[in-house]
């Protein structure tokens, strides 16, 4: 394909200053079971290229579900007119050799077993197997269990020379249930909403504890009908791996997207809380919030070797020791905004241009064990698995629900507890960690899920974190 491409764009015929040809191959199967009946086992199938053109310092964009070289010159010509168009009014000129460098080479997801290692009946027989198993007594009512895979791979050469080559193999799977007793309903899930997303194959499917958690899951939620509303008050809140990758998310992520910080955003995912002028001073956390974008990480969701502009992906620390250091921007806005950012201009599919986008965001691990964490709270709340959020348009104030909680007394896990809720700002939140577990409580998760730009982009982002103790936060009961 890279060979093919290469003459094609020797053969197109536009007098840009640059030229760029992204091609995406993306296979997805999905199956869904309720009820152990399967309920759909559906393909997709998408291929086509995006032509990227810069005249007069100027970006133009075309996509085409062709390979054609007729094809690609049309819409080649409709790039560079849009381009041309827009060179008039350009609020910063854009330079080939810094914001589209030359770049060579190939990224492959590491797997253990291919994505075919199973058939699509072994597959729905596991899945079937997972609702019987999470269908612990008559009070729970629903039983789900999902399972996707999906492989992509992407071509990009560009006028000046870049060759880039990846294959992406990816897995997600949920399982989750409702457990009703009159009037009380309560739901359960493997992490919260689709989050076991991972890079590589099958591997990840039959892990060694999937019945023990699968009946886990259904006990846990009979568990939750009698338990104990989550009271109302200021503690110490410890939150798990699974919960704080939303945290991550919401209150890390998307407000240092760089576009947002430059109001590109506001329209329709809203701005940012951060200005350009606090990377390098601004206090975001206590001293012990490490966050780094690290595309590097074998299995993590959004691993790979380039960005969909070609720029070469690496491990940095966004916030070291509580210091905003670096945002979440692309080349082109890096230069905007004359700030450091990373190797994150990703697009959803062939037919998008490539924004500022997360990729593996991970908060670092500290060295406490899980043991010794809950042992030194006196008094305190802990949850996992997310079940809600709501986060305002700047991403300062927000409040998340999740589906289990315990209380810590003296240091130790003791009742149950429903419909936990906390709320709080970002910095003050941040501020308040006080404790972080060690490696042995650091897990990663993902989702397919992460919405932004017009059009709209899905994209798949991946974050990891160890268990973690804030102090001082608002915690509430009550649906959410």
């Amino acid at each position: 394909m890279l060979s093919e491409l290469k003459k094609a764009i020797a053969q197109i015929d536009i007098p840009a200053d640059w030229l760029g040809i992204r091609v995406v191959k993306d296979t997805t199967y999905s199956r869904h079971v309720r009820d152990g009946i399967p309920q759909s086992n559906g393909k997709s199938f998408t291929k086509g290229s995006m032509l990227e053109v810069m005249v007069n310092g100027c970006i133009g964009y075309a996509a085409i579900n062709s390979l054609q070289v007729t094809d690609l010159q049309a819409a080649a010509e409709k790039a560079y007119h849009q381009a041309l168009a827009a060179s008039e009014w350009w609020v910063y000129p854009f330079d080939a050799a810094k914001e589209r460098p030359k770049v060579v080479g190939q990224y492959i997801s590491p797997f253990l077993k291919p994505l075919d290692a199973l058939s699509a009946g072994e597959i729905n027989d596991l899945l079937i197997r997972i609702c019987q198993t999470l269908k612990v007594c008559d009070r729970i009512v629903q039983t789900t269990a999902i399972a996707s895979t999906s492989e992509k791979e992407t071509w990009f050469v560009s006028s000046n020379g870049s060759e880039v080559y990846q294959k992406f193999m990816f897995f997600s799977t949920h399982y989750g249930v409702t457990a009703q007793d009159g009037a009380i309903v309560q739901q359960r899930s493997q992490n919260g909403w689709q989050a076991n997303c991972y890079q590589g194959g099958l591997e990840h499917f039959k892990e060694a504890q999937l019945w023990y958690q699968v009946q886990q899951i259904g006990e846990q939620a009979v568990e939750l009908l009698t338990a104990e509303e989550c009271p109302t008050t200021r503690t110490n809140l410890v939150l798990a791996p699974d919960q704080m990758m939303l945290q991550i998310h919401e209150s890390v992520g998307h407000p240092l997207e760089i576009d947002r910080i430059l109001g590109d955003e506001r329209n329709y995912a809203g701005g940012s809380f951060i200005n350009k002028k606090d990377f390098g001073n601004l206090v975001y956390g206590s001293p012990l919030m490490n966050i780094t974008f690290d595309p590097t990480v074998p299995n993590e969701f959004a691993s790979y070797g380039f960005d969909d502009t070609g720029a070469v992906a690496t491990r940095e620390y966004l916030i070291k020791e509580g210091i905003l250091l670096r945002g979440l921007g692309s080349l082109e806005s890096q230069a905007r905004a004359e700030v450091p950012g990373v190797a994150c201009a990703r697009a959803c599919s062939w037919n998008r241009p490539a924004i500022d986008r997360m990729a593996n965001l991970n908060l670092e691990p500290g060295e406490v064990s899980f043991e010794d964490t809950i042992a030194e709270v006196e008094h305190g709340v802990y949850m996992e698995s997310n079940r809600s959020w709501s986060i305002d348009d700047r991403r300062y104030k927000f409040q998340f629900g999740c589906e289990y909680a315990k209380l810590i007394e003296n240091g130790k896990l003791t009742k149950t507890l429903r419909n936990p809720n906390y709320r709080a700002t970002t910095p003050e939140f941040w501020q308040s960690l006080v404790k972080i577990g060690n490696y042995s409580t650091w897990q990663m998760y993902g989702t397919p899920f992460c919405g932004k730009g017009e059009p709209n982009q899905a994209i798949w982002v991946g974050h990891g974190s160890p268990i973690c103790v804030f102090a001082n936060v608002e915690v509430f009961g009550g649906g959410s």
